[in-house]
C-alpha cells in the first residue's frame, strides 16, 4: 500500500504537500479510495505557518474574527491562523484584535460541546472553523451544530483538504480538494464501488491516521 504513495504540493508553495496513498480505506463515515497524510501540515511549526499565511487570505480585510475552533488536531495551524489574522498592515481588520483558539470535547457518543469557561468566546462571537478534511461532511455537520447550538456567528469555514461534495463546496476555504488527487472517489458504505468489485479494505482512518486491517 505505502509503496503506492505520492505527493501533492500547493502549486502556489510547494512546502505545504500532503502524502497520498491509494487503496481501499474507511473513516467512521465513509469509504475512500486514498488516505491523505496531512501529519506535517499540522504539527511542523515552519510548514503550519505558511499554511496559516494560505488560509487567512480571504479573511484579512473583510472579516472580523474573535475565536477560531479547532478540529481533527488543527491547534498549531489554528494558532498561525490568529497571529496572520492580527499581523499588522493595510487593511487588516482584526489588527491587534484578541483572538481565541478553541478546541471542543466529544462525548462517548461523538457529541460535542465546549467546556464551560469557553463558552463566553463562542456565544455571539465571529468564528472561523478550522478543520484538516471536509469529505463526508459528518464532522463538519456536527461542528456546525455545536457552535450554532451555542448562538457563535460562522465567519468562515477553512480546511486542509476538501472533497468534490456539490452541498458543501460553496464558502469552504481549502488548500486541497479532490481534483487535485486523480481518480479520488468516495462512497456511503453500503454503495462503495470497491466493496462491489470485491477490494478489501486496506485500513480504518480516524483524525490520528489509519490502522491496517
Amino acid at each position: 500500500m505505502e509503496n503506492k504513495a505520492f505527493n501533492v504540493s500547493l502549486e502556489k508553495n510547494p512546502l505545504i504537500s500532503m502524502k497520498v496513498i491509494p487503496g481501499h480505506f474507511t473513516t467512521s463515515n465513509a469509504h475512500i479510495s486514498h488516505y491523505l497524510d496531512v501529519s506535517s501540515m499540522k504539527s511542523n511549526s515552519m510548514i503550519a505557518q505558511d499554511v496559516a499565511r494560505e488560509l487567512v487570505r480571504p479573511y484579512l480585510s473583510n472579516t472580523l474574527v474573535d475565536t477560531i475552533v479547532c478540529m481533527e488536531r488543527t491547534e498549531v495551524i489554528g494558532a498561525y491562523l490568529a497571529e496572520e489574522l492580527r499581523r499588522s498592515g493595510m487593511s487588516v481588520i482584526n489588527e491587534g484584535s484578541d483572538i481565541h483558539i478553541i478546541t471542543p470535547i466529544s462525548n462517548n457518543i461523538g457529541n460535542l460541546s465546549f467546556q464551560s469557561s469557553m463558552i463566553k468566546h463562542i456565544t455571539n462571537r465571529n468564528i472561523i472553523l478550522l478543520t484538516a478534511s471536509v469529505s463526508s461532511g459528518h464532522t463538519l455537520d456536527s461542528a456546525l451544530d455545536c457552535i450554532n447550538y451555542y448562538r457563535g456567528r460562522i465567519a468562515g469555514i477553512s480546511a486542509l483538504f476538501l472533497a468534490s461534495l456539490d452541498i458543501l463546496e460553496q464558502g469552504i476555504n481549502a488548500l486541497f480538494t479532490s481534483s487535485d488527487i486523480p481518480d479520488y472517489k468516495m462512497y456511503s458504505s453500503r454503495k462503495c464501488e470497491m466493496c462491489q468489485a470485491g477490494q478489501p479494505l486496506d485500513a480504518l482512518v480516524s483524525t490520528e491516521g489509519y490502522t491496517k486491517i
